[in-house]
């Protein structure tokens, strides 16, 4: 039979290994839905794909330094997962309006939008450092990526 700190270093590292693989668990499972088709067809993330590949002749150097710019308080093992979504969106924007090519503007409405509302703060503080003013963006911050909007 197990007794004294034997059986605390098993307790706790039991605790530990299911609280890690519930963690993991949720957020594979977040992915999961994502990757699920909708009435139409496709998922989310054939949908961001869809976006993304058919807007990317419209992105000039400019427009990808200022995207990884904005990604950057983003930690890097989720960056790529956000600038994908968050190019999915202005690449929608940009077909919606016909643009023909990805400009500061669309980029920033794109990647409010695309933004949840909990990192709103994060991102003000970001456009800040950039010295871009958010005050005509403002009324973009009540489409944020929590309230459902088109596909």
């Amino acid at each position: 039979m197990l007794n004294g700190w034997f059986l605390w270093f098993i307790l706790f590292w039991v605790v530990v290994l299911i609280s890690l693989m519930a963690i993991g668990g949720f957020f594979m499972f977040r992915k999961f839905l994502k990757a699920l088709p909708k009435d139409d067809g496709k998922s989310v993330l054939d949908w961001e794909e869809y976006y993304v590949n058919n807007t990317i002749h419209l992105w000039n150097e400019d427009q990808k330094v200022l995207l990884n710019e904005l990604v950057s308080p983003v930690p890097e093992l989720f960056r790529p997962v956000a600038k994908q979504k968050i190019a999915g969106k202005i690449g929608q924007l940009a077909l919606e309006e016909k643009a023909t090519s990805i400009t500061r503007e669309l980029l920033i409405r794109g990647y409010i939008i695309a933004t949840p509302k909990r990192d709103h703060k994060f991102l003000r503080k970001k456009l800040a450092e950039l010295k871009i003013d958010v005050t005509p963006y403002e009324q973009f911050f009540e489409l944020s990526a929590d309230m459902p909007r088109g596909k």
